[in-house]
């Protein structure tokens, strides 16, 4: 992948530039710079930091503004880029993630404040009051520019693990249907805007189901949220295309360094085995703070296991409000038609819908 940019790099001029020095870093301290795609990052370049701190890296500037991160080893720093922007950030090896500056446009210097707010209410450090008022400050900057780069960023924040506006919550699911009707008004060609939308009507129906009278019973049916992960080839896998091309399909969400892993996936296999030429697929999510143990459990499995970087602080774990490891959904028609937490049940619940 870092080829296939390089070479792209070479014919584009219109590059984007991030200068800057991590202090007490070593001759052998590597930066890699990754592009956001609805919150899964995707490795675009690495870049080794010189002797004297100083590191300099540049990509092909993007269409349409998107968020990037420079990140160092589980550490990293995250800023927007419109366009030709030319930043410059400066940090220090021992606090990389917490301890910095950016300066050379006003957007990243707005997530830069941000996230240093953000990290105040971390540990569930900070009172209720007290993020109840920075929210309501950040709601109305989100107004102030709803179809904003920032805004975007703002909406899809997560602090201990809970997304900062909850699609759940009536004054949030306000503040993100503003995006999301500004991006689809004025940004309709704009990746994320796709999103945005299944996200704002994703977080209405379940609203409404839970608003239903208790006496009134609801299916237990969602609408699709996408996916986009690689397996240990890098092949990048659609969740969406996967549920399209099948008659059922099993998402599982789970950690391969877990003691339950190699139990879950032998009933997986299982499951496999009997229902795969009924077009039954598996599309499994490792979790794992690192990709070592998924690599070497996804080469012996028959089905589609990806790896999520962002481990259980991806925006995947908030839209599908996963709380334990495993949890598997089952969907048919490219619905979510039932959710199963209890690996006992599993059998008998995807029995019902082949």
């Amino acid at each position: 992948m870092m080829v296939a940019v390089a070479a792209l790099t070479a014919c584009n001029g219109n590059k984007f530039q991030v200068d800057g020095v991590v202090e007490d870093a070593t001759d052998s301290t590597t930066l890699v710079l990754e592009q956001s795609s609805n919150g899964e990052w995707l490795i675009i370049d690495s870049v080794k930091v010189g002797k004297d701190g100083k590191f300099s890296v540049s990509a092909p500037a993007p269409e349409v503004p998107n968020i990037y991160q420079l990140r160092l080893a589980g550490q990293s720093i995250c800023f927007p880029i419109d366009s030709l922007d030319h930043l410059t950030i400066k940090t220090r090896l021992g606090a990389f993630g917490t301890d910095y500056s950016i300066s050379g446009s006003e957007h990243a210097e707005q997530v830069m404040k941000i996230d240093k707010e953000a990290m105040q209410f971390a540990g569930n450090k900070g009172s209720e009051a007290q993020l109840k008022a920075w929210k309501d400050k950040l709601a109305r900057q989100i107004v102030a520019d709803p179809s904003g780069i920032v805004a975007y960023y703002t909406i899809n924040k997560y602090i201990n693990g809970k997304p900062l506006f909850d699609p759940l919550d009536d004054d949030d699911l306000r503040i993100i249907g503003a995006v999301a009707n500004s991006f689809n008004s004025f940004r309709p060609d704009d990746p994320r805007t796709d999103y945005l939308v299944n996200l704002l009507l994703d977080g209405q129906r379940r609203r409404r189901a839970q608003a239903a009278p208790t006496d009134t019973v609801y299916a237990d049916v969602a609408s699709l949220i996408d996916i986009k992960l690689q397996d240990y080839h890098g092949k990048e896998y659609s969740l969406s295309k996967v549920a399209a091309e099948n008659r059922v399909v099993l998402l599982d969400f789970t950690a391969y360094t877990t003691e339950i892993s190699p139990q879950l996936n032998k009933l997986l296999n299982d499951i496999y085995q009997n229902y795969h030429s009924r077009g039954l697929a598996i599309y499994q999510i490792s979790l794992d703070q690192d990709n070592v143990a998924w690599r070497q459990s996804a080469q012996n499995l028959p089905w589609i296991t990806v790896f999520d970087p962002r481990s259980v602080n991806s925006q995947n774990v908030g839209n599908y409000n996963v709380t334990g490891i495993p949890t598997t959904f089952i969907i048919k028609g490219g619905e979510i038609v039932e959710r199963v937490e209890d690996p006992t049940r599993l059998k008998a619940a995807v029995a019902k819908y082949m």
